[in-house]
């Protein structure tokens, strides 16, 4: 079975080769000092201290191991391949909800760079899915659990953060 593969931007992928230096190089010796600093203690039957300490290891070895699969089986999008005014990763759209006046800015980017609360939709999201291959001037239909919304596309262009 093929391992699956993550979209992304260049500038995603920088960013998680960040984080997996910051987890590996920080976080994980930080953790293993307090599990040493905890075994100190004593009994660990009921050291909650080095439970918690031995929980957080789990927490940054998982994360550690996700984001060296994401990198190794990362699919580098050059958004310059598609058209301008068409919706793909790595690039901007500003959208407004039929029959609203209030326009929206999204950034589309890869499942591993998505961020809700600052705008970053992943191409796997409803929304995303929506927009991906939608041109400027086009309605798209976003279906959510909660139903359906159209909403019109307004510009795309190449995001540049």
């Amino acid at each position: 079975m093929a391992e699956k593969t993550f979209p992304m931007t260049l500038a995603e992928k920088e960013q998680l080769e960040k984080e997996l230096e910051e987890l590996k190089l920080v976080r994980r010796p930080e953790v293993v000092e307090r599990i040493k600093i905890a075994r100190s203690y004593g009994d660990l039957s009921e050291n909650s201290e080095y439970e918690a300490a031995k929980d957080e290891q789990a927490f940054v070895e998982g994360q550690i191991s996700t984001i060296e699969n994401q990198i190794r089986n990362a699919e580098i999008v050059d958004s310059d391949s598609v058209a301008a005014d068409e919706v793909a990763i790595g690039k901007t759209v500003t959208i407004q909800e039929v029959g609203e006046d209030d326009e929206e800015v999204y950034y589309i980017v890869g499942a591993a760079g998505a961020d809700a609360f600052a705008n970053k939709v992943s191409n796997e999201s409803p929304m995303g899915q929506a927009l991906i291959g939608k041109h400027t001037g086009e309605i798209a239909t976003i279906v959510t659990p909660a139903g359906g919304y159209d909403v019109k596309i307004l510009k795309v262009e190449k995001t540049s953060v």
